[in-house]
């Protein structure tokens, strides 16, 4: 994963260079990202999906927004928050997935 990284409107995000996405955030609009969970090749589609792959991680879901999915791992100081709509399910979202579980989960473009 490479890139430059940018704080924008209170948000930080990995921006990749290589054609899509320019620093000043115009973007290519015809791009789409999915998130890859990479032992099985397998795109993410659904929340449901996304949520068996987390917990056999060790991801437990946590309740306490009900405007958010959130999970957090025991283990870490780590929390995933989501958007409880999925077609709101962006790619800074997907960042954070795989930033917090390295080697298990990529984004790719369509």
């Amino acid at each position: 994963m490479s890139g430059v990284w940018v704080f924008k409107n209170g948000v930080v995000r990995l921006v990749e260079n290589v054609g899509g996405e320019s620093i000043t955030g115009s973007n290519n609009q015809g791009q789409k990202k999915l998130l890859v969970y990479t032992p099985t090749n397998e795109v993410i589609t659904s929340y449901e999906a996304l949520e068996s792959k987390l917990a056999a991680l060790g991801w437990e879901r946590y309740y306490n927004d009900p405007d958010l999915l959130q999970f957090h791992k025991r283990s870490t100081v780590h929390l995933i928050s989501l958007p409880r709509d999925f077609s709101r399910f962006k790619s800074m979202h997907m960042y954070d997935i795989v930033v917090k579980n390295r080697n298990i989960f990529e984004v790719r473009n369509t």
